[in-house]
């Protein structure tokens, strides 16, 4: 059996929920191991288990007994003498590399990571588009933007800041989503797309009010808290997607069915990667890369 350790936030948990899926479509006994979510641990944000936010998926989650097989108990004398004799046959492994495909070769495996790269489930997108429908918002403006957004070019624009704007977390994610970038994402959409209008979606909205002015750009601003999610939902319904370095934006970008979707990523998620552009085009194929230079790669 396979068992996927579902941790972070949602962008986060649904690439654990790809991977879950794309073990499925292959045939391998798979289940999902939810108990970050119960267990104390130290975290620099608080997140919440959030795949519940689709009323209608369906997935399998590993028991205690489960996990305990696969990966071995240090408690009991009979699991202590039986580790020391023969070892742990099975394996743990922790995501490090950008894509690990020789996961799809195992038939017993704990795997913790985030599966970010799109290559471990491009080819079941059509599947996990299929499957992910969020819940109906509450809230009319919602409804109001989901219908408009079906009239016009419209195009996503993620800004994140907040959590990446503290201290713990400066050095790795901070100044790759740059003014650069953003000005060649913008000015690339609208060389290629007639009468564009951009939706700037952020979690700091008065930034993003001073950035973008004129009417060629919308905030939305009201999706807080609980609702947060549903700007996922309304990035996906744009035509085209600018996504910051975040798994939220690219989620919003994957679950857009538009076959001619424009979607723009910055070429680093993580300061401490290193980038290849001719291996990132292969392994994330449909995306346009622009570095913190604002130099397209």
């Amino acid at each position: 059996m396979i068992i996927i350790k579902v941790m972070a936030g949602l962008g986060n948990q649904l690439q654990q929920y790809a991977l879950y899926e794309r073990f499925k479509s292959l045939e391998i006994p798979v289940r999902l191991d939810t108990s970050w979510y119960h267990e104390n641990r130290k975290a620099y944000t608080k997140r919440n288990m959030e795949l519940t936010l689709f009323p209608t998926l369906t997935y399998e989650i590993a028991t205690k007994e489960q996990k305990a097989e696969l990966l071995g108990s240090e408690n009991g004398l009979f699991a202590k003498i039986k580790n020391k004799i023969i070892g742990n046959p099975f394996h743990y492994m922790e995501n490090g590399r950008m894509y690990l495909p020789e996961i799809f070769s195992m038939q017993d495996a704990y795997l913790e990571g985030y599966w970010a790269c799109e290559a471990y489930y491009h080819d079941i997108m059509p599947i996990l588009q299929t499957k992910l429908h969020f819940g109906e918002s509450e809230l009319p403006q919602n409804v109001e933007l989901l219908a408009k957004l079906q009239s016009e070019n419209a195009v996503s624009v993620h800004l994140r800041r907040g959590d990446y704007l503290q201290p713990e977390n400066v050095e790795l994610f901070s100044g790759i989503c740059t003014d650069a970038y953003y000005e060649t994402a913008i000015r690339w959409v609208r060389e290629h797309c007639d009468n564009p209008h951009f939706y700037i979606f952020s979690d700091d909205t008065a930034y993003a009010r001073q950035q973008y002015r004129g009417e060629e750009y919308t905030i939305v601003d009201w999706n807080t808290g609980d609702n947060s999610c549903y700007d996922m939902q309304l990035m996906s319904r744009c035509k085209h997607n600018i996504c910051a370095n975040s798994t939220f934006s690219f989620w919003g970008a994957r679950l857009n069915p538009n076959q001619g979707k424009i979607v723009i990523r910055p070429l680093q998620h993580r300061n401490n990667q290193t980038c290849i552009p001719a291996e990132m085009h292969e392994l994330w194929q449909g995306f346009t890369f622009i570095d913190a230079q604002g130099k397209m790669v």
